[in-house]
């Protein structure tokens, strides 16, 4: 049972701390995104040498060890894109009366250069963990890269919930990309083929076939796949789940003058 629960609350624990974490940093005054920027720069260098170092390091420390790398790395870009290091060419609202494919077009410029770090960390997480027996950092960073990719469409193509109190001043341009609705038809295949899979992974870490490295893999990678889904569900469902982070959205919001990266662009 501690091979199911241990990752289980290690991941939601990771989930929340992160997640409050990043959001508290982000609301930080400008004068603090480079030291944050650097930081976090440092410690996916560090995540790369953590994945490659335990590749071939098949036991539940190995397991744990992957996990928290990718998750690093996920970070970062998460931080680089809020900070406003690493968006798009595009820094404006979407033009009044823009729709189908030129809305489309027009959203990925917002963050086309956020979309090709993504593939190139990608890239670097599967050089990194290349024939190894340990894929669990390889494996974290697809699930949150496929489930990530999933929310922007459906922010897209219209949810309930928007989070845009989330966002830091220089990235409120981003709202008008997208589009509030109960639903979209996207949104019940994401999440039925989501829970499917967590499902799966939770059943196999349960199952006696699996060691404690499979087991412990498993279950991180099926309760990080479960967390996604909850996610998913705070688009749409009526909950004030913002108050999760609270802690995190105490910091002073920045101002489109004060961190000079307003929404004229550059």
């Amino acid at each position: 049972m501690s091979q199911l629960l241990l990752p289980a609350l290690f991941t939601l624990l990771a989930w929340w701390v992160g997640t409050g974490v990043i959001i508290w940093l982000n609301r930080l005054p400008r004068s603090t995104y480079r030291a944050t920027f650097t930081v976090a720069s440092w410690l996916a260098i560090l995540a790369f040498w953590g994945l490659a170092a335990s590749r071939n390091l098949p036991t539940a420390a190995g397991a744990y060890c992957a996990f928290s790398c990718a998750l690093l790395i996920w970070a970062w870009q998460e931080i680089a894109f809020l900070l406003g290091y690493v968006t798009g060419p595009r820094r404006i609202d979407l033009p009044v009366g823009a729709r189908g494919w030129q809305r489309a077009g027009f959203a990925l410029q917002v963050v086309l250069h956020h979309e090709l770090a993504l593939v190139v960390l990608a890239a670097g997480v599967f050089t990194a963990t290349a024939d190894g027996s340990n894929r669990v950092g390889l494996c974290t960073y697809l699930i949150f890269w496929v489930m990530r990719q999933s929310a922007k469409l459906n922010v897209f193509l219209g949810v309930r919930n928007l989070s845009e109190t989330f966002l830091p001043a220089h990235l409120r341009y981003l709202p008008t990309y997208f589009q509030r609705k109960p639903i979209n038809p996207l949104f019940p295949v994401v999440v039925t083929l989501a829970t499917a899979a967590a499902m799966a992974g939770w059943e196999f870490a349960w199952t006696h076939r699996a060691n404690e490295f499979q087991s412990v893999a498993a279950a991180l990678a099926s309760m990080l796949l479960s967390l996604a889904v909850l996610e998913h569900w705070f688009m749409v469902l009526p909950i004030p789940f913002e108050r999760l982070w609270q802690w995190g959205m105490g910091a002073r919001q920045a101002t489109p003058e004060r961190t000079g990266l307003g929404m004229e662009g550059t």
